[in-house]
């Protein structure tokens, strides 16, 4: 069976118990990545919430509010807002029964601040702090503490805006009851303390469906990951269904595949077992920056060289290292010289007296840091000041830095590898290499934000 895409679910998959995504599930999205084969996650948090992650791990898309909105980093690609009247009726039944609910809009979840707070870092550690065996009326004195903390918020504010999910505080004996009262809705479950609820017909499995329609992929060439009640459908209807080992006893019922759970590398090691990735522990990092990993992958491709333990170069190395940063340098004053030969000789002149500067201020200083700590510090200057100098022209550089990605990437000649100059050791450009040349992305790019800026701001009068 071919694997086009894969769908984690965050709370209990994706994150691990600290809230965060461990190194082999980065360095896992990274090998689906280029293996071709689409990742997004599916689950019952809202865009807000996702979208920060979305960009760290680059994921293609996401289906959020259980299904009832999916997007992409750049756009938003279907949207299902629930029917007010129901919505009303439900924030009537709430208030009624004294019972806690958040509404959840584009742009937050809105309402009640217990359920906000549940969804924190801080939450999931006291109530790990409250052993299972707690009484009722302890826990019940934990909520009154943070009613009283978090003021209540107007629903009738956030009803002008589409509501796509509710969310509502209710043990899991009192679940049929409240389906009893809403028959028009479904309700789904991803902890313990409360219930999603939505159209009858919404659900994760639907939103997947949605999207493999627009892609290009059936339901059954998918990999789905999961570990709560409300992941139950998408794991029963996907190619390979996986329940994380810590899973509750019903997703792993219907499971095809238990895997070790979110603390224990237990994506890595199920992709691996399908035959997706290569799962090696310990023997790889991803970092959490993204654009690090890109180059990472194109040194990867290039030449098969990166370094997973700390070391210093050796000084012909960083000599190499340090004529590729001087080409650059000498670019970009090429540019400040717009093209005229005396004005580029007087700014290489005087780079030249910087660098006669820059050795004698180098010699006064003293440098008790080792040779390693040196050259990171000095790198990450480097990194620093270039930031700063794309700050002080006003340029973004996130689609810039992913065009030039593309074109490297695409100094793969036809046979599958990097071809070199046997003099200066530089990678050569494959025939037709052009059409990915970055400069027209760049300048399309930079057209872009000059237009954006301007209307922002039009009392600024600015030449391009």
């Amino acid at each position: 069976m071919e694997i086009k895409a894969v769908f984690f679910d965050l709370d209990g998959t994706l994150f691990n118990s600290m809230r965060s995504v461990s190194n082999s599930t980065r360095q896992a999205i990274v090998d689906l990545h280029r293996n071709g084969i689409y990742v997004g996650i599916a689950t019952g948090r809202g865009p807000a919430f996702c979208l920060p992650l979305m960009e760290e791990l680059s994921l293609d898309f996401a289906v959020v509010y259980n299904g009832q909105y999916i997007f992409t980093p750049k756009e938003v690609l279907y949207e299902k807002p629930m029917d007010k009247k129901v919505v009303r009726k439900l924030i009537r039944y709430a208030q009624k029964n004294a019972r806690e609910i958040s509404l959840g809009t584009a742009h937050g979840v809105g309402g009640s601040g217990l359920l906000k707070f549940g969804e924190t870092r801080l939450a999931s550690m006291l109530a790990g702090i409250l052993p299972s065996g707690t009484s009722g009326i302890a826990r019940n004195s934990f909520k009154h503490v943070v009613r009283r903390l978090a003021p209540k918020n107007n629903y009738l504010k956030l009803l002008r805006e589409p509501i796509y999910q509710m969310m509502m505080v209710a043990t899991a004996k009192e679940t049929d009851s409240i389906a009893a009262e809403f028959s028009e809705l479904s309700i789904t479950r991803s902890n313990s303390y409360s219930i999603d609820l939505i159209p009858k017909d919404a659900g994760k499995l639907s939103g997947i469906q949605w999207l493999g329609e627009h892609y290009g992929f059936d339901i059954h060439e998918t990999v789905c990951f999961g570990d709560s009640d409300n992941d139950l459908s998408m794991l029963e209807a996907a190619g390979y269904g996986v329940a994380m080992g810590n899973a509750s006893p019903a997703i792993k019922e219907v499971a095809d595949y238990v895997t070790d759970g979110n603390n224990q590398d237990g994506i890595a090691k199920a992709l691996d077992f399908y035959g997706l990735v290569q799962y090696i522990p310990g023997k790889s990092f991803v970092s959490k920056d993204r654009n690090f990993n890109q180059v990472k992958e194109f040194h990867k491709k290039m030449d098969g060289r990166t370094q997973e333990y700390p070391i210093a170069y050796e000084a012909e190395e960083a000599s190499h290292r340090a004529d590729f940063k001087v080409e650059e340098i000498v670019e970009f004053l090429y540019a400040a010289s717009e093209h005229n030969p005396d004005v580029f000789r007087l700014l290489v002149d005087q780079l030249h007296a910087d660098v006669d500067k820059a050795v004698k201020k180098v010699k006064r200083k003293e440098h008790p840091e080792d040779k390693l700590t040196g050259q990171v510090d000095a790198l990450m200057d480097l990194l620093y000041l270039t930031y700063g100098s794309l700050v002080l022209s006003g340029v973004d550089p996130y689609e810039i830095f992913q065009a030039v990605h593309t074109s490297n990437m695409a100094k793969i000649f036809p046979d599958g590898k990097a071809h070199f100059d046997t003099e200066t050791h530089k990678i050569l450009k494959p025939k037709h290499w052009e059409r990915f040349a970055p400069e027209r992305k760049i300048k399309r790019e930079l057209d872009r934000q000059k237009r954006v800026a301007k209307k922002k701001w039009p009392q600024l009068d600015v030449e391009d």
